[in-house]
């Protein structure tokens, strides 16, 4: 019976564990012998004892089966921040997320981890060492902010100690490691085209990154709440970063070197360029119905390049007990070395 009762306390549910974050948690689940299920609209991968369930993040009769035993869900789906949909992101970020938390209840479970974002503070100006007493952005500066936002709040505001559902939301920030399908191979793909050799406004600005294997190992040993969590306790949301501020343009030109390309040179101004982006994405936006294209500079990518944003983790290490498990050097390097066949002359 106690080997029963171990089992039961060992099984979890990734939610949007076919992408790139949630498969590296499915990862650190599975080496640290829990029971895993997968729900997400398809089956990015297979994997000895991992169940996939598939279907559509709002229907709640699809998603109650993905549940079912677990005391734990990870919920890590949401669409690409480099979208323009704001339907979609709608869609997943709040109507999705109501039907997990709908389900969960429904289904027993114990504990419910959102991987929410830093973003949800960030409105394009400078962030220096933010605690998360910081308020949410009032001017979102994109559609993937703006729900992420309404995401968190919908999850901690869920979280009921005395009917013995917590919830706790992780932002982490700068995510980034081996098989990201966003930032190393969007950023090769500009140095192939010849389009890294400008540096947007100074070379200062410093930014906190989440290596996200060392992220996800800390995740997946279960200390995902708040230690003295009571009914009076406020719901808590928690930065989780490699506790190492770099500057962000020093961190591109080490991955870019790394792989055999040149470091960016040329400056160029930040309000020059901020202008234009935040002219494209208007552009876009008023001829998507007669013409699709996707600006390469969005005005988020353009602020996240050439501001301060960089966060504290004291809350995380004290009151979880968080801490990074392996170093930006190390992360930096392991990245590079995943990535052979994007070196200069493969």
């Amino acid at each position: 019976m106690n080997s029963g009762v171990r089992e039961v306390c060992k099984r979890c549910t990734v939610i949007g564990g076919s992408g790139f974050l949630g498969r590296h948690l499915v990862e650190k689940l599975l080496e640290r012998g829990y029971i895993v299920s997968v729900f997400d609209i398809l089956q990015g991968f297979e994997l000895p004892g991992v169940t996939f369930h598939v279907g559509d993040l709002c229907d709640r009769q699809a998603l109650l089966p993905a549940l079912q035993g677990a005391s734990v869900v990870f919920h890590c789906a949401s669409p690409s921040p480099a979208s323009d949909d704001r339907a979609l992101f709608h869609r997943v970020n709040v109507e999705g997320t109501r039907t997990v938390l709908q389900a969960c209840r429904e289904a027993g479970v114990q504990r419910l981890v959102l991987t929410s974002s830093a973003s949800v503070v960030f409105e394009g100006t400078d962030i220096k060492n933010a605690s998360e007493d910081l308020p949410y952005a009032r001017r979102p500066i994109d559609y993937y902010t703006e729900t992420k936002i309404q995401q968190e709040k919908l999850v901690l505001e869920a979280c009921d100690p005395g009917r013995g559902f917590l919830t706790v939301a992780i932002r982490p920030h700068g995510i980034f490691g081996p098989r990201d399908p966003q930032l190393v191979p969007i950023l090769v793909d500009s140095a192939r085209r010849g389009k890294m050799k400008f540096i947007i406004g100074f070379t200062l600005n410093m930014i906190t990154l989440a290596y996200s294997p060392a992220l996800l190992s800390w995740r997946a040993e279960g200390r995902v709440r708040p230690r003295e969590l009571t009914p009076s306790c406020p719901r808590q949301a928690y930065h989780i970063t490699n506790d190492e501020p770099v500057r962000f343009w020093e961190f591109l030109s080490r991955l870019l070197v790394g792989l055999g390309y040149e470091a960016p040179r040329y400056h160029l101004p930040y309000r020059l360029v901020y202008g234009l982006a935040l002219l494209l994405w208007l552009l876009a936006v008023l001829l998507r119905p007669l013409l699709t294209f996707r600006p390469t500079f969005t005005p988020m990518r353009v602020a996240l390049a050439g501001t301060h944003h960089y966060y504290s983790c004291a809350r995380a290490k004290q009151e979880l007990g968080y801490r990074p498990l392996v170093s930006l050097e190390e992360a930096i390097t392991q990245t590079v070395r995943s990535y052979p066949h994007l070196r200069l002359g493969a």
